[in-house]
């Protein structure tokens, strides 16, 4: 196809950008990658022959708090440090895509429950991938009556790097050429042609650079779950790949793994569809019970809430039973330990 058959119907066909799922990938596939791109200073501390352990379930059972606002990635890793008086801490990461007042709050709240829970130093780190270049929260904090509390993170921005794109495709880093190709997603938004002229180059580049199969394919489901295309250009994204592994003379996406990274991206968007049903299915049931609670009890103190926000589906269900008979709001809530 001829760049005037790409002019003529590049912007026929806008899909909105998903950055979430192949962040969440990344982050965890290429954990150290990731610490001593954006961290370096931390990754210097950090024993890496050391296994190191992703605790997803734990971080969600303890930072549960829809009032809070939502992420891209949010990760609970724990590491072995070189030295010191603690062998071992927890790293508690946030990727957050979009600019929002509760951010820093939220980061000091994670912090300190995470302590709480664990009793182990927390090291709270963040990168930031919105397109506000101006908004970088760092510290988060209270002072009353002498007492101080505050925290400090570290925060890596990625509009820093939107005039360094060059820079960042010259670097042996998983995380330099998905920042890359994040930044490229942002400039070629509603723009197919320049988003598949620049998804070919990251194509090439991931075959220029000589790493093994593996790795290869890996970052290119990052950078195709990213940069998502019309099918028809996606389609001369393949035709592209076949030809250069023909001329290089090396096979690394046969067409079971073709069809392995399309059924992936399928399945990750009803995946995702599923959990946002659910979600909004359980914010609007206890915005619901809320209202009724409020009818019956008056204004809810402080900890009803709490209760509400970050109820699953099932006890939101048992609490609307209650409510109808309950005598006192403590009531319809202690109703739920009985089931």
């Amino acid at each position: 196809m001829t760049k005037q058959d790409i002019d003529e119907i590049a912007n026929t066909e806008v899909l909105k950008d998903n950055f979430d799922s192949p962040w969440k990938e990344a982050v965890e596939h290429y954990f150290q990658e990731f610490i001593a791109f954006y961290f370096p200073e931390a990754y210097a501390e950090i024993d890496w022959s050391k296994e190191y352990l992703f605790l997803d379930q734990e971080l969600r059972a303890v930072v549960q708090d829809a009032e809070l606002g939502k992420r891209f990635v949010d990760k609970l890793v724990r590491v072995t440090l070189q030295n010191g008086d603690e062998n071992w801490i927890y790293i508690h990461i946030e990727v957050q895509g979009t600019r929002q007042a509760e951010f820093a709050e939220r980061m000091f709240v994670y912090n300190y429950r995470l302590y709480d829970r664990y009793r182990r130093p927390i090291a709270s780190m963040a990168v930031l991938a919105d397109e506000h270049k101006h908004w970088k929260p760092t510290t988060y904090g209270f002072t009353v009556l002498g007492c101080k509390h505050t925290l400090e993170f570290p925060v890596a921005k990625l509009t820093d790097y939107h005039d360094k794109v060059d820079q960042l495709l010259a670097l042996d880093n998983a995380f330099a050429l998905i920042t890359a190709a994040h930044i490229l997603t942002q400039q070629t938004r509603k723009e197919n042609q320049a988003r598949y002229e620049a998804k070919l180059r990251l194509v090439k580049i991931l075959y220029q650079r000589q790493w093994d199969k593996q790795r290869v394919i890996d970052l290119f489901i990052v950078i195709d779950w990213l940069m998502k295309l019309p099918e028809w250009l996606d389609q001369q994204v393949w035709h592209v790949i076949e030809t250069i592994e023909e001329s290089e003379k090396m096979q690394y996406i046969t067409s079971v793994e073709r069809i392995g990274i399309a059924k992936g991206r399928a399945e990750g968007r009803t995946e995702g569809l599923a959990e946002g049903r659910v979600e909004g299915r359980a914010e609007g049931q206890s915005k619901l019970l809320r209202k009724l609670l409020e009818h019956r009890f008056g204004d809810l103190p402080t900890w009803a809430i709490n209760k509400l926000n970050n109820a699953p589906e099932p006890d939101l269900e048992t609490w609307g039973e209650a409510v109808l008979t309950a005598s006192t709001l403590e009531a319809v809530f202690e109703d739920n330990k009985a089931h």
